[in-house]
């Protein structure tokens, strides 16, 4: 009998050795990186899933990411600047629209994509266990290859007129903060995402207001005109918009004018990590039972 129960226990503890042990999140706040880490592949699988698929089957392919920002810079100049007629800063117009839209395209496009996480990927989550921030954070990488086009873009731009005009474009050191730009951004837009995300799986009239929302937004912020122009009390409201000193900065890095203000980025970067940890919180509630209500 002995013989047989210590047979029995090692059995037992044979069958224990699992490959892979699903646990339930150890804090709402958790965001795992060595999950993240693990399944590194898995994440550029999706990477490259969001660039392809995007204009799959299209004429034209990748070129839609320097038509559509190209298109939108020329709409601004004639419907901001020649019709409205409001102030560039004394920049050219077609720089100041593409540098404030590449850097906005940047933080819309997380925002609207991650937003749709549980309702565009269901039919992944019930078949198969990952951790599901990944496809979210897949995005706001994969949006990085769109940006880096676009930028290209804004770069030549800027060249010419720095180079073969007198047109005050001005470039300076604080080209070298893009990154942290672009971090904070990312992050920003992945927390309003997976927020919006989470409450969608309840609340589907959400995902209607998503890309309406956004274009709102675009018009709090000084994307189609200067900080500088507005009345005082309206900068001051205006400055609150964590995007404002993104642009603004962004703007005043590449071209020379622009409103830099060291304390306003540190609130956007506070900002936005209180977003994604606020995020996160709502994210792992939600996705431990959305397939019940998605």
């Amino acid at each position: 009998m002995g013989n047989i129960a210590l047979e029995m226990a090692s059995n037992k503890e044979k069958s224990e050795n699992w490959d892979l042990v699903i646990r339930p999140a150890g804090s709402a706040v958790t965001l795992n990186f060595k999950d993240i880490w693990k399944y590194r592949d898995l994440l550029f699988m999706f990477v490259k899933r969001d660039y392809v698929s995007v204009y799959k089957q299209t004429i034209l392919g990748p070129l839609w990411f320097f038509i559509q920002p190209v298109l939108t810079t020329l709409t601004f100049a004639l419907v901001f600047g020649r019709i409205a007629r409001l102030s560039t800063d004394g920049l050219p117009m077609l720089a100041f629209y593409l540098c404030g839209i590449v850097a906005w395209n940047y933080f819309a496009d997380c925002l609207n994509t991650t937003s749709g996480t549980f309702i565009n990927n269901a039919n992944i989550f019930g078949k198969v266990y990952f951790p599901r921030i990944i496809i979210p954070v897949s995005v706001v990488i994969s949006n990085l290859m769109k940006f880096a086009l676009q930028f290209l873009l804004l770069i030549m731009l800027v060249c010419y007129y720095a180079f073969f005009t007198e047109q005050q474009v001005q470039p300076n050191w604080l080209i070298v903060f893009t990154p942290l730009l672009l971090l904070i951004m990312g992050v920003m837009g992945l927390g309003f995402g997976i927020i919006i995300s989470s409450y969608t799986t309840k609340y589907r009239d959400l995902k209607f207001l998503v890309t309406f929302g956004v274009q709102l937004f675009m018009y709090a912020t000084p994307v189609a005109y200067p900080l500088s122009a507005l009345p005082e009390k309206y900068q001051n409201i205006l400055k609150w918009n964590p995007v404002t000193p993104i642009v603004e900065c962004f703007r005043y890095a590449f071209l020379g004018k622009g409103t830099f203000d060291i304390f306003m980025l540190l609130y956007a970067a506070l900002f936005s990590t209180v977003l994604l940890m606020c995020g996160m919180v709502v994210f792992n509630k939600v996705e431990k039972n959305f397939m019940d209500t998605v």
